[in-house]
């Protein structure tokens, strides 16, 4: 039987290691995670609803299930988890706020106010409105373990993780994080049904809740794994964030070079070359504390070099 994990008590809004474990898995074992919209439930009531400033408050937003203990885990190991499933809600949101998106009014925070779209999601699409049904791409915005220190927020992102809203975090791909604390403390949540690259506002996907159905492994760590690392069927995937844009751009490029050195013996300059060709590249978000950015490589490609 796959073990479930409640949402109920269990939602943090900053990932930690000092906080107690919800619960624990085992290396293989497939678990279910019940993961809330991320504002909170029933904050969402109904089609037409408008947020307002009652309904959210910063920075405690975007709560992750957890933390959940991986047994046998320890500083020095690399999480992967695999998505297998993800069984959505039936009902979203998008928001403008002022103050977070990609065109802030620094001064006065005003741009146009609060404006909400609440929709229906269901027969694998989202309900935009009569007219427009936009297919469903889900996908986990916050994924990650507990830092080397501290806490860091569920609005923020880094080495450890978090707040990535990278949309190949979906099913059938796996992410990769490096181990800072025994039992790795790893946390999920911030549900999307479908966004966009950069989600241009701060609460730009349709945000909704979801039980995701995973499965973790745990292997030694690559010496040179800095940001999470992803793999789909058909590409690997390194990431990175800071500001400015750039930077995590290049965060991004040098972690993908250093892998395609260290796991394909493909010499730096030799890969940093490739990638001038080759490299799928976007910003996923540029919304956060620090911005995303992925650079992928196909595994087609790569095939050349085994």
């Amino acid at each position: 039987m796959t073990q479930r994990i409640s949402k109920q008590g269990t939602i943090k809004y900053a990932l930690s290691g000092d906080e107690s474990f919800v619960a624990t898995i085992a290396p293989g074992e497939i678990v279910t995670v019940e993961c809330v919209i991320n504002i909170g439930d029933g904050v969402i009531r109904e089609l037409g609803q408008n947020l307002t400033e009652a309904d959210v408050t910063f920075p405690f937003v975007n709560g992750a299930t957890g933390p959940i203990e991986v047994a046998g885990a320890k500083p020095g190991d690399m999480l992967k988890v695999e998505i297998l499933d993800m069984e959505l809600g039936q009902r979203g949101y998008s928001s403008l706020w002022p103050g977070h998106g990609m065109f802030p009014d620094w001064v006065r925070r005003k741009e146009w106010g609060i404006r909400t779209k609440v929709v229906d999601v269901h027969d694998g699409h989202v309900i935009w409105n009569d007219r427009l049904r936009l297919p469903v791409k889900p996908m986990a915005g916050v994924i990650g373990v507990a830092p080397v220190h501290g806490a860091v927020l569920t609005v923020d992102n880094g080495t450890h993780g978090g707040n990535l809203d990278v949309q190949e975090v979906t099913t059938g791909n796996t992410v990769m994080l490096r181990v800072e604390k025994t039992g790795a403390h790893f946390f999920i949540g911030d549900c999307h049904a479908l966004q966009g690259d950069g989600e241009a506002v701060g609460m730009g996907a349709i945000e909704i809740g979801a039980n995701v159905t995973l499965q973790v492994s745990l292997v030694p760590a690559p010496a040179r794994l800095g940001h999470p690392r992803i793999e789909t069927p058909t590409h690997i995937c390194t990431l990175g964030c800071a500001r400015p844009l750039e930077d995590a751009m290049r965060i991004a490029f040098a972690d993908m070079i250093y892998w395609l050195a260290d796991e394909w013996n493909i010499p730096e300059p030799d890969g940093y070359l490739l990638l001038a060709q080759i490299a799928e590249a976007r910003c996923t978000q540029m919304v956060n504390p620090k911005y995303t950015y992925i650079c992928k490589v196909p595994k087609a490609i790569l095939a050349a070099f085994q």
